[in-house]
């Protein structure tokens, strides 16, 4: 069994960005820019968008953060979004989710420019993906595929089995996967909640994507010797022993199905390290096709 080392690969793609925008800065050129807009108190979203800006700082770019009370108008986040878009010394925009109540999380997404959309959550993005256009990915299934290209595991022709069916990650890896690409290319199977037994499917695949965020649900009965595990879920799971009161676990019974394993993620430290490693990399991509 081999343990896939999300951290490493985000730390080297992290170093592949600060090499390349070091050369632009020797070149005179601006740094890209990423505005991160944070709306209300959520402890989780602050802690995603402090990692974010540091990740940022450490590759050279411009980051803003735009921290605003919840009870912020729609209208106000609206046009704020909209001072983004024309605002030509930053290339990407991400609104950090959930949103209060009173804002409609998909009129939020729709007013980003498809040309900053860096989370890959507009549905021009997602069509372009659909179709098989060149665009921006989703962050957390493009850093999926990211640790199965480096890690050199074979997809083309093999069954992934995808439990969850988000938008976020189920049904972006889905078709991140399926496209006629290396390192996809893949007979692609969906599952979710309909499932009467969804045993009978993730034991056919040949790479298991766990993205449900229910702890430790996959089982070693619903996995197939030598299997490929990718563990998305990052889920708080009470623990008295825990100086936190939690642990952080994922939607894999990690010691119980990692023998069975050619490959496995961990959690923490392997899916979650590559989402902000390939946020930057949609930056960077911004950057170079828009922002020049």
């Amino acid at each position: 069994m081999i343990l896939i080392d999300g951290k490493k690969i985000a730390k080297e793609i992290r170093e592949e960005i600060k090499n390349e925008i070091s050369n632009f800065k020797a070149e005179g050129k601006r740094s890209p820019g990423l505005v991160v807009i944070l709306v209300g108190d959520n402890p989780a979203s602050e802690v995603y968008v402090r990692n974010k800006a540091k990740a940022c700082e450490e590759v050279g770019f411009l980051s803003v953060l735009e921290k605003h009370d919840s009870s912020i108008s729609e209208v106000k986040l609206l046009e704020l979004i909209e001072s983004y878009n024309k605002n030509k010394n930053f290339d990407g925009i991400l609104v950090q989710l959930p949103l209060p109540k009173h804002i409609d999380e998909r009129k939020v997404i729709e007013a980003i420019s498809p040309l900053k959309d860096v989370d890959g959550f507009h549905p021009v993005s997602a069509g372009n993906l659909m179709i098989g256009n060149d665009t921006f990915f989703s962050c957390t299934p493009w850093g999926v595929q990211e640790l199965l290209a480096r890690y050199n595991i074979e997809t083309e022709g093999k069954h992934v089995v995808i439990v969850g069916r988000s938008n976020i990650v189920g049904k972006p890896a889905a078709m991140i996967l399926l496209q006629k690409k290396k390192f996809a290319n893949a007979i692609v199977t969906v599952c979710h909640s309909a499932a009467k037994n969804i045993s009978e499917y993730t034991t056919q695949a040949d790479i298991l994507i766990a993205a449900m965020g229910s702890p430790e649900f996959i089982k070693a009965d619903m996995v197939k010797e030598g299997a490929v595990v990718i563990d998305v879920g990052t889920n708080r799971v009470e623990d008295a022993e825990n100086p936190k009161g939690y642990r952080l676990t994922g939607d894999v019974l990690f010691n119980e199905v990692a023998p069975k394993c050619s490959y496995i993620t961990p959690v923490p430290g392997g899916v979650g390290p590559m989402t902000i490693a390939m946020l930057l990399k949609n930056t960077l991509k911004s950057y170079k096709l828009y922002g020049n």
